[in-house]
């Protein structure tokens, strides 16, 4: 176990391969079906097709690097982390299958309504990280604000579309 400055790397690398890989099967598994997404309608602000890669990407990396800090994390009761880190694998299950019904079945209100759901189960995310470890927490305050927009582009799609 390599530390340098109380870092295990092999524990970080462990949690950014699983964060960055659900994103990436998820990815995957969609792409086929990004064609659908091209042609419906769009509402405002709707950023180009070519950033949303590179969001997500330094999103799971972000969340890979705050599981870590929690799950390295020493000073919270051990049924706090125990439940951040099963808020943070449950929506990370969520998250998996948003592009699934949003790309793939074309499932507009669906993905809506689910995307709610992840945007609740991150927000307790944030908030269990944060009693955890306050840079976790912090770190994923820009996944939460991503998924907000991700939830007004989604309702954007359905209304249109």
């Amino acid at each position: 176990m390599q530390t340098v400055h109380n870092i295990d790397f092999r524990k970080l690398s462990i949690s950014c391969g699983i964060s960055l890989g659900v994103g990436a099967v998820s990815a995957l598994v969609s792409m086929p079906s990004m064609g659908a997404y091209q042609r419906a309608s769009k509402p405002p602000l709707t950023p180009p097709g070519w950033l949303f890669p590179i969001v997500w990407t330094i999103l799971f990396l972000l969340m890979g690097i705050s599981s870590y800090l929690v799950f390295v994390s020493k000073g919270e009761r051990r049924e706090v982390k125990n439940a951040a880190l099963t808020v943070y694998a449950s929506q990370l299950v969520v998250n998996f299958f948003y592009p699934i019904i949003f790309f793939n079945l074309s499932a507009y209100l669906l993905a809506f309504i689910w995307i709610l759901i992840l945007l609740a189960m991150v927000a307790v995310m944030v908030r269990l990280f944060l009693r955890v470890n306050r840079l976790s927490g912090a770190l994923q305050i820009p996944y939460l604000l991503w998924v907000v927009f991700a939830t007004y582009l989604t309702l954007g799609v359905f209304i249109l579309n």
